[in-house]
């Protein structure tokens, strides 16, 4: 398994390559913006996109998703729970974002243990909300894509529509810290953890 962070658009969220190294058959986690950037790593790792996977339907992680499913039209997957967000540039905080209003569709509803298999590799969907009502993190081999549900050290944002304090804690020590101390966490903002390094020094989760 590859991984190809891009932080993308005016905040930065990480959007994530995540491809198969035999068939280079690829997915796109989050792209919330710079588009052309993320087709030039797309064409210049020779990928062929699958699926696009949004972690949550705010707008700082799905400003990208028109012009990319412009260059390639691939399924858009978003958790069931977070439909509402990504159709509506209010409700997803787009509407005052510095992109403005973004409304998209998805084509396929994620619920928890769902699958997406690209190449020889298996995302499995985590429901984890908290941060937002449908909030997933994608487990692939030994990776965690957590969206803004866990960062380095810190945790996502609950005063938002439909955040939740006790369930973003929840999902992560019940559903995250769960898996093995070398398990990489892929948030979607800022660097890369570990679990190991989030339970020993996350101030939130002591």
């Amino acid at each position: 398994m590859k991984v190809v962070r891009i932080p993308a658009g005016i905040y930065a969220a990480n959007c994530y390559l995540v491809y198969s190294e035999n068939n280079k058959e690829a997915i796109v986690i989050d792209p919330g913006g710079d588009v052309d950037d993320i087709i030039a790593q797309i064409e210049s790792s020779g990928l062929d996109i699958k699926y696009i996977i949004l972690t949550h339907g705010h707008g700082d992680h799905i400003g990208g998703v028109r012009e990319l499913k412009k260059y390639k039209d691939v399924p858009v997957a978003i958790h069931k729970d977070d439909e509402n967000l990504l159709k509506n540039g209010e409700k997803n905080l787009s509407s005052i974002m510095a992109m403005g209003a973004i409304e998209e569709r998805a084509d396929i509803l994620l619920d928890e243990g769902d699958e997406i298999h690209f190449g020889d590799l298996t995302g499995k969907v985590i429901h984890t909300p908290g941060h937002t009502p449908g909030g997933i993190t994608l487990e692939i081999g030994n990776g965690l894509f957590t969206g803004d549900t866990l960062f380095a050290g810190s945790i996502g944002r609950t005063d938002l529509l439909g955040g939740c304090f006790e369930k973003i804690i929840s999902s992560i020590k019940d559903k995250l810290l769960i898996y093995p101390d070398d398990t990489i966490v892929y948030p979607g903002h800022g660097p890369t953890s570990t679990i190991e390094g989030e339970k020993r020094s996350n101030p939130f989760l002591r």
